[in-house]
């Protein structure tokens, strides 16, 4: 299949004929058309009557709100052979994606305004999705020094976090939450305790030594999970758990949901239909922080997400150049793209399977992040930016890294058939189309 996309078709109203329309932000599931005007939802009704530029017609398709991703790794600035906004940004469209944050792990790291300054401009100057610019929690992410957070909140920071390392330092930790207490922002944590998973490149278990590789615990994440639930318990701060991926993690943010604890959970696509067992130390694609686990975890992170325990669905894409990752299994960087892909696994895996309903996993990728993040999007309200994804659920086909619009070739999904994915994507009333 041919991934080729038209992108930035600029009108001033257009109008969505006959999909079926799914909002969960407004209790809304049904048949019906999605007028937009200057780039705004106008009007979403059965049968709109109005004059317009452009109609689309959806009918055996789904209409969303704008998918969002608040875990992505576009690598500007400093690691653009990797990825770069562009590159990222087309990524986005091709998934069904209208809105990305962006993760301060790059070189130099996002530590202070100058630099989230400079980042928002270049989304603004790219255009092609709404680009959030997350900032780091200490400067350089090294865990010693709170980073300038309020003053990135004032340059346009989203929210904060050192993903890619676990903070060990308690007391800064503690402090950063104290710092953002009134501001709203969430800290969003990499949940892994640095002693316990050094030199790790899988689960630990009988599969890694089967293999004959160093393990990543799952009690380093559970450890560091319960520390961070408990900090944002003392301090009455925010904690947003990043990538969670143990069952045992699963369990402590529920019970600290029940105690009123400030906390919501992110679980990727991987993490919910990916094993161990797919592990191959001559394919790097499926190296990844945290690991693969157990089928016991990924079970425990479905029934998560179904009960609310995990809030949303995120991708972590996290291209690399290809000659990183044409390594031993050892020495590869861990990640891999997923934006364009992540629609489809999640349809393939666990919608048509009958494991989740439509509701459920278009609100954990639209309406509940949005909530979460404070952001203008995730609804179809009137007089709401008009981001909107149309996902055709039986469209067939099959991975290709040829056909990726990311750096990234990488991808353990190489060569699946899939059944479900994005044939459209409108930011802000512009709009993008598969042909």
């Amino acid at each position: 299949m041919n991934q080729t996309w038209q992108f930035q078709n600029k009108f001033q109203s257009l109008v969505i004929r006959g999909g079926r329309v799914i909002d969960p932000a407004n209790d809304f599931d049904g048949v019906a058309d999605v007028l937009i005007v200057d780039g705004k939802i106008a009007a979403v009704a059965p049968d709109i009557k109005s004059s317009v530029q452009i109609e689309f017609d959806a009918t055996g398709k789904l209409v969303v709100p704008g998918l969002i991703d608040m875990h992505v790794h576009l690598r500007e600035p400093g690691q653009e052979a990797k990825e770069d906004f562009l590159s990222g940004a087309k990524a986005a469209i091709a998934g069904g994606y209208t809105t990305v944050a962006t993760m301060p792990n790059t070189s130099p790291v996002v530590d202070n305004a100058a630099l989230v300054r400079s980042m928002v401009k270049r989304a603004e100057e790219i255009g092609l999705v709404n680009i959030k610019i997350i900032g780091a929690v200490t400067k350089g992410q090294q865990g010693q020094e709170l980073a300038e957070m309020r003053d990135m909140i004032a340059a346009g920071a989203v929210a904060f976090s050192d993903d890619g390392h676990f903070d060990d330092n308690a007391k800064i930790f503690l402090n950063a939450l104290d710092y953002l207490h009134d501001t709203g922002k969430l800290i969003i944590c990499h949940e892994e305790e640095t002693s316990l998973v050094k030199g790790g490149v899988m689960n630990e278990g009988k599969r890694s030594a089967l293999l004959g590789l160093k393990g990543r615990p799952t009690v380093a994440e559970d450890i560091a999970v319960a520390r961070d639930v408990l900090l944002a318990e003392y301090t009455g701060g925010r904690v947003h758990i990043a990538h969670i991926s143990s069952a045992r993690a699963v369990e402590i943010v529920r019970d600290a949901k029940k105690r009123g604890v400030k906390v919501t959970a992110e679980v990727t696509p991987q993490h919910l239909t990916m094993t161990e067992d797919l592990v191959n130390p001559a394919d790097a694609s499926t190296k990844i922080n945290p690991p693969l686990r157990t089928q016991a975890d990924c079970d425990a992170c479905l029934a998560g997400l179904i009960d609310g325990t995990i809030d949303a669905i995120v991708t972590d894409h996290s291209p690399h150049a290809p000659e990183e990752k044409d390594r031993e299994y050892i020495y590869a960087p861990s990640g891999f793209p997923g934006l364009e892909t992540s629609v489809g696994v999640l349809f393939t895996e666990l919608y048509h399977t009958g494991k989740i309903d439509l509701r459920t996993l278009i609100s954990k990728m639209t309406a509940e992040p949005a909530k979460i993040f404070g952001l203008d999007a995730g609804t179809l309200s009137i007089d709401a930016p008009a981001d909107v994804t149309i996902i055709d659920p039986e469209f067939i086909w099959t991975v290709d890294a040829k056909n990726f619009y990311t750096k990234g070739s990488h991808s353990p999904f190489i060569g699946r058939e899939l059944r479900g994915q994005a044939v459209a994507t409108i930011v802000r009333g512009n709009l993008n189309r598969r042909f």
